[in-house]
């Protein structure tokens, strides 16, 4: 009796295990693939250039409003704060640093983890499950160079030029309440703005946006290459897709930020 409710103790213990250990080794083994395909030719530019505009220039109303409500939500949280101490001179410093460092990066990525990776992955998922995937196969087409390659380039590559813009998007917005509310001095707010410009803080929120990118392609191209069951596994992919690459960019952003600022 003991030795059978040790058993069913060990299986239900190692059952998730043995899932999660197949499902991580499913993954590298598709980043494997899906690198390797992305640096070798052959290359569809078009795809390409679609998912740029999908990714980028439609990305761009939603990017834009995000940063500069940050902006100039930071402007008023440090004001509030500092004022209590005389330092309400910093503000627009900490407003440049937390943009460019944090906020851009992140909340951009998580955006467009939400419109983009979802749609990768119904899209992608759509032709899973409907045998679309099988049929470009089956026409000699490699679904890793014509799917998958295109769309990551396209996310690494597009996502720093988004959080480019979201960090002038984001620093004006912080502009914008710290003269019209909060009484600074344009001329004096811009000066302070340009002489805390550090190189250190853009590039790492270039580089952050580029991994970020790249891993909200790969979880949308993931799942729903992965999906299965219909309507409802595509569903499924969609919503995996978006909380996977949500972690993700939280986890990367922890471990890139110690890799840039730790001492």
């Amino acid at each position: 009796m003991i030795k059978k409710y040790v058993e069913n103790f060990l299986r239900t213990l190692g059952r998730p295990l043995l899932t999660f250990v197949i499902s991580l080794g499913n993954l590298v083994l598709f980043v494997i693939k899906a690198v390797y395909h992305a640096l070798t030719p052959k290359y569809y530019i078009k795809i390409f250039l679609k998912q740029v505009l999908e990714i980028g220039f439609y990305s761009l109303p939603v990017v834009g409003l995000t940063t500069i409500f940050a902006g100039m939500v930071i402007a008023l949280q440090t004001y509030s704060g500092f004022a209590r101490y005389g330092a309400e001179s910093a503000v627009a410093s900490v407003v440049l640093i937390s943009v460019t460092r944090e906020l851009a990066p992140v909340l951009s990525a998580l955006m467009v983890a939400g419109r983009i990776g979802a749609a990768m992955a119904a899209e992608i998922g759509t032709m899973k499950v409907t045998e679309q995937i099988d049929a470009l196969i089956t026409l000699s087409t490699n679904p890793y160079k014509y799917l998958f390659a295109p769309r990551l380039w396209a996310g690494t590559l597009v996502l720093p030029l988004l959080v480019l813009f979201g960090d002038v998007i984001g620093v004006f917005g912080g502009y914008v309440v710290g003269v019209y509310k909060l009484g600074f001095n344009p001329a004096n707010y811009i000066n302070s703005t340009i002489e805390n410009i550090e190189a250190i803080g853009i590039i790492s929120g270039l580089t952050k946006a580029a991994v970020f990118g790249f891993i909200i392609a790969l979880m949308g191209c993931y799942n729903g290459y992965r999906s299965k069951g219909g309507a409802q596994g595509v569903g499924q992919a969609t919503t995996n897709a978006v909380v996977s690459a949500s972690i993700l960019i939280l986890i990367f952003n922890y471990i890139l930020t110690e890799v840039f600022f730790s001492k």
